[in-house]
């Protein structure tokens, strides 16, 4: 899988909830809340003060190292 800002945070998720870790990081704790897994990255960081790019990048790296 490869994570860009449009991603579904459901989506990145059911992929691997290791990564929830990234967002618990970057203040996103709503990881559980039934509305944020409709939620793409890029609407998450805006809502938090995140930069959806560097989360992006750290996701990414994560997952490439898992193959």
């Amino acid at each position: 899988m490869t994570v860009t800002k449009n991603t579904l945070i459901g989506d990145l998720l059911a992929n691997d909830m290791n990564t929830a870790r990234f967002l618990f990081e970057m203040g996103m704790h709503c990881v559980g809340c039934p509305a944020s897994a409709m939620e793409s990255l890029e609407e998450a960081c805006e809502v938090h003060g995140a930069d959806v790019n560097e989360l992006v990048q750290k996701i990414n790296d994560y997952l490439a190292q898992k193959s």
